[in-house]
């Protein structure tokens, strides 16, 4: 009889030579527990590798059929899976000859810019995804998402508003970059945008000149708009999730007066039923550096997702997804390089299949103008260029290997753009690439 061991390999070279798709860590759990003499069920699945069942079953699992029955030509299912993949196996069309090439197959690429779609084979989990789900669905829920830029915040953010619509919640996606300047420049204004545009997302007509008074201020008439029109005109809960938040710490006194909005709105789920329809999911870049009352800001409660770089093994299953076996050695250096970092982990990976090199080459060439970060190093050095406290509190950093000590709006900053590791206000530089980069008098 076919170990389950051959039958994993063979079918996930079977799928990426048909499809130029991976299968990713919980898709092979899936597979591997569907296949066994000892089928555990879906809930069993979720339970010992900490995940919910729901995604399980209603996610996870039906793209993992979906994908078997394209790659085979023949729907596969949970039942049938196994003699369907022994069957080809035996038949010899899932053999695949080895390629001393580092690169083995061509695979569907994705630009590595913006977002990770929903659909993509690319997209790598941190387990902090299931919390996240966990907790949306939780009648009082506010998540905060935290991360430098390019670190997959918003991909993070799309996969939960996905969620929430399994489970046939509104959802409304408001990224505070897209207002335009005049928006900022006063209370009213902002709140009159915000209130006109989670409006049209959920489909309603707009009633802002019949809840508008001016006589009780645009605070009162924001939060008598969303409980007296918004909230009732809708069956089921809406999660309203708000991208680059931090875009407000540019305007303090609007920032202080929203942010007390939001936990106002928190606060009201504890004793008015109607208010917990609502579910909040704030994403930044940056920590906090404007003064708050610690009883009016929504930055002190709910829960916190710190996104982390990629870990070792992360990194060596993007690269797997890519179709790329990486040595120790060379696994060590590109994280190195890149520190781990989505985005510059995935150019580099991108860069590797699209351009058919080698990544012994790549990392000889990485850091000189012309290769493949060059757009992304100048776009920060631009930054830079325009904030000399910025530049001047970097070059402080990268003269040493030990930490130093940052202003704390300086050293947020510096985060916020993925230059820098904080660990309090000791500062010290996020990854190789930066480093040799920013050395160089650049």
């Amino acid at each position: 009889m076919t170990s389950i061991e051959q039958i994993i390999e063979s079918t996930e070279a079977l799928i990426l030579d048909k499809t130029g798709k991976s299968l990713s860590f919980i898709q092979k759990i899936v597979l591997s527990e569907s296949i066994s003499e000892t089928k555990k069920t879906y809930a069993q699945i979720a339970t010992e590798n900490n995940y919910s069942e729901t995604y399980i079953k209603q996610i996870v699992a039906p793209k993992l059929w979906q994908l078997l029955s394209e790659a085979l030509g023949e729907k596969v299912n949970r039942t049938n899976c196994r003699a369907v993949l022994e069957q080809r196996l035996n038949t010899s069309s899932l053999q695949t000859t080895s390629k001393p090439a580092q690169m083995q197959r061509k695979i569907a690429l994705e630009s590595p810019e913006g977002q990770v779609p929903l659909s993509s084979t690319l997209y790598i989990e941190r387990n902090l995804e299931q919390i996240c789900y966990q907790e949306i669905l939780q009648p009082r829920a506010l998540i905060r998402i935290k991360a430098p830029r390019k670190m997959g915040k918003t991909s993070l953010m799309t996969r939960i508003l996905a969620y929430g619509r399994l489970h046939n919640y509104h959802t409304v996606r408001l990224s505070l970059h897209r207002a335009e300047t005049e928006v900022f420049t006063s209370l009213e204004k902002f709140l009159r945008w915000f209130c006109a545009n989670v409006t049209h997302q959920l489909g309603l007509e707009s009633k802002l000149e019949d809840y508008w008074d001016e006589e009780i201020g645009a605070l009162m008439n924001c939060t008598i708009y969303f409980q007296g029109y918004l909230l009732q005109q809708i069956s089921s809960s809406v999660i309203l999730a708000l991208d680059e938040v931090n875009k407000l710490f540019e305007y303090p006194k609007l920032a202080r007066d929203f942010l007390a909005l939001l936990r106002s709105w928190h606060e009201e789920t504890r004793d008015i039923s109607i208010w917990q329809k609502i579910r909040l999911v704030i994403v930044q870049s940056t920590d906090i550096y404007i003064a708050l009352d610690i009883n009016k800001s929504p930055f002190n409660i709910g829960l916190v997702i710190d996104l982390p770089p990629f870990t070792r093994f992360q990194v060596e299953d993007l690269a797997q997804r890519h179709g790329l076996q990486m040595t120790y050695s060379v696994l060590e250096q590109l994280i190195e390089l890149t520190g781990g970092f989505p985005y510059l982990v995935r150019l580099a990976l991108y860069q590797i299949v699209h351009g058919e090199i080698l990544l012994e080459n790549l990392l000889q060439n990485a850091r000189n103008h012309t290769a493949i970060f060059s757009n992304h190093l100048q776009e920060q050095l631009s930054y830079l260029q325009q904030n000399t406290d910025l530049a001047d509190a970097f070059q402080q950093v990268i003269m040493t290997t030990k930490p130093i000590t940052l202003e704390q709006q300086i050293a947020f900053q510096l985060k916020s753009l993925g230059l820098v590791h904080l660990s309090g206000r000791q500062a010290t530089v996020s990854c190789g690439l930066y480093r040799e980069y920013f050395s160089a008098g650049v």
